[in-house]
């Protein structure tokens, strides 16, 4: 199979501070992220660089710069988001959340140093693996609703969960990726804000820059990777849903698979209303899991046999 080819990211084998670029992992709208070899510590990391790539040039093969001047304070604030971001999550420790180990500027850009984990994501999992039973869902929900509640006690939020941000380690257990505070700030406008959401995963106080987003926005996006682990769809867009909602329709074929309080709370979090979901992580996770001081994820030998151990 032959290799994705990338364009404007950072020549391979070149070095970034301490760190040797080794490949590409990924490339998105609003960032670049590499494979790389820490020089010092001798273990490889991930490397994520600010690149808004409709926004940005690289030129003389490293420097970013903007191709128009018009958006400088839209990339200045999306560049502070994304540095906020990684000094926010350097002071987690938790793990189901990415751990941050260092950022920096550099080529007129921001770069944040993660731990590099093998598996694969929940999606990719999910497309192999479908209607897992919900003993197992549970088991990796649970943490991934310990890691997000710790995010939103420090008046954070994610804004782009969704079964491509949750990666799934080689021993099975969950964590969760890709915080989209950067697009936030860079979308302005209603305009562009429709560009930056995903569809199915995105709350309806996402398309908007006029509604206000909280907890409850990064649950619906939780109930929509549920509705995709239990159905094996993505769920209706919110605007669309707006027209008429088939939401109720589709989970519906997935009674006898699920009981249905796990279903109906799954139907909560994804209520079009964000008054009428959840509020906080808590509050879901009480009606999600059950009793939250008792629910716990099943033994590691039941969630390995779930989910092997391929790397990725």
């Amino acid at each position: 199979m032959a290799q994705t080819t990338y364009t404007n990211t950072l020549p391979l084998e070149s070095m970034l501070m301490e760190y040797q670029l080794v490949s590409v992992l990924g490339v998105g709208g609003f960032g670049i992220t590499y494979l790389a070899r820490d020089t010092h510590l001798e273990k490889d990391v991930a490397i994520k660089e600010y690149f808004p790539a409709a926004d940005v040039a690289r030129t003389d093969g490293a420097t970013v710069t903007l191709t128009n001047t018009q958006r400088t304070d839209e990339f200045q604030a999306g560049l502070d988001r994304f540095l906020k971001e990684a000094r926010t999550l350097a002071g987690f420790s938790h793990p189901n959340i990415v751990r941050v180990n260092r950022y920096f500027k550099a080529h007129g850009t921001g770069y944040m140093v993660m731990d590099y984990e093998e598996g694969q994501s929940l999606k990719e999992w999910l497309n192999v693996h479908p209607f897992p039973d919900e003993v197992v869902i549970k088991g990796f929900l649970a943490p991934l609703l310990d890691g997000i509640a710790k995010v939103h006690a420090a008046g954070f939020l994610h804004r782009d969960i969704k079964p491509d941000n949750i990666f799934v380690r080689a021993n099975g257990t969950p964590v969760l990726l890709d915080f989209g505070s950067a697009r936030h700030a860079i979308g302005g406008t209603e305009r562009t804000l429709t560009t930056l959401v995903t569809p199915g995963y995105a709350p309806f106080e996402q398309y908007t820059s006029k509604a206000e987003q909280g907890p409850w926005s990064d649950i619906y996006a939780m109930g929509g990777v549920l509705f995709f682990a239990v159905t094996g769809e993505n769920p209706p867009d919110a605007l669309s849903r707006m027209k008429g909602d088939t939401v109720a329709d589709i989970l519906a074929r997935a009674h006898g698979r699920y009981v249905d309080g796990f279903l109906e709370a799954i139907s909560w979090a994804l209520n079009l209303d964000e008054k009428k979901r959840p509020q906080t992580v808590e509050e879901w996770r009480a009606r999600i899991l059950g009793d939250a001081a008792t629910v716990t994820a099943p033994p590691p030998d039941l969630l390995l046999d779930e989910f092997g151990a391929s790397g990725a």
